[in-house]
């Protein structure tokens, strides 16, 4: 099979995640262990035990969710003994996709999340930002009906027909929201999280990564990686460095990337990290498109 593999990004996290991977493979197993040398602190008892709910705290839900998906990626890869033709990533997980084709080591790639979520926790004080998801509204109507209220609130992610999440101030949103509902949306639910992610409130926190990623050594990828922001390959490594800065304050383009990735002329999609929501997705942006989600070993031999 020609296959594409995506990586899952931040919500997707649960407690104990690759629990079963931990357990059986050595390859899973070894790379939480680097993991927790790169960053200082075991991640596996954090992932596993949850203290002071920190796997819920942005800057330690961004490392740990990555290290899961690279340490499933890795198990697969040796079982299938082959590598996907293209992958992407939906927000954080594109610094997975970015890890899985050799653009960015695991280390650094671990570090900068870790960093990324505190530049982005700082940037809007907790309170104050809000993400709210929207259903059975085109695009279009939702950007028209957001720039009529005042204040921030954006598309953020483009997630798939009829599935649109938006992000700003938290009054902002609030204020859109009963807008939203009588323009016909089916749903117009506000989110559990505290960060307004992909909204031009991110823009200081994209500040601080631009330094940051400065002097952070990448290359060009041995695979394709669509970016959200471009829904194409970069250029450079300097254009990959611009496309993870943007990435921060615009929107995530995941139905323009799906359609990318069919370009490859795969046979299918695999969702390799936590929980199965790109799966969902996929099933909404092209019925006719395989995806599997390698959240468990049970699938991955399924596989």
């Amino acid at each position: 099979m020609t296959r594409a593999f995506v990586f899952p990004g931040q919500g997707s996290q649960s407690v104990a995640m690759g629990r079963e991977y931990f357990e059986a493979s050595a390859v899973f197993k070894d790379t939480l262990t680097e993991a927790s040398d790169a960053l200082g602190y075991d991640l596996w008892d954090l992932i596993v035990n949850n203290p002071d709910d920190k796997l819920n705290q942005t800057e330690f839900t961004q490392p740990a969710l990555l290290a899961v998906s690279i340490g499933m990626y890795r198990t697969a890869v040796s079982k299938f003994d082959s590598s996907p033709v293209a992958v992407a990533g939906h927000s954080l997980g594109e610094y997975s996709a970015l890890v899985a084709a050799e653009a960015l080591s695991f280390s650094d790639a671990l570090r900068t999340v870790q960093a990324r979520g505190q530049f982005m926790q700082q940037a809007v004080p907790a309170g104050e930002g809000a993400m709210a998801a929207v259903l059975g509204l085109e695009q279009a109507k939702i950007e028209e009906i957001c720039a009529s209220v005042e204040g921030v609130v954006e598309a953020a992610n483009i997630n798939a027909p009829g599935q649109i999440v938006i992000a700003g101030a938290k009054t902002s949103v609030q204020a859109v929201l009963p807008l939203l509902k009588e323009s016909g949306a089916k749903r117009a639910l506000e989110l559990p999280v505290s960060v307004p992610s992909h909204c031009s409130l991110m823009k200081p926190a994209a500040e601080k990564l631009k330094e940051l990623l400065a002097d952070v050594d990448l290359k060009m990828p041995v695979i394709p990686v669509i970016h959200n922001v471009s829904a194409e390959t970069a250029q450079s490594e300097e254009n990959i460095r611009e496309l993870l800065v943007s990435q921060l304050y615009r929107s995530v383009r995941w139905v323009e990337c799906v359609e990318a990735l069919k370009g490859y002329s795969i046979d299918g999609l695999v969702e390799c990290g936590a929980g199965n929501v790109l799966t969902g997705l996929t099933k909404r942006i092209d019925k006719t498109l395989p995806c599997v989600t390698l959240n468990s070993m049970s699938a991955l031999e399924e596989l």
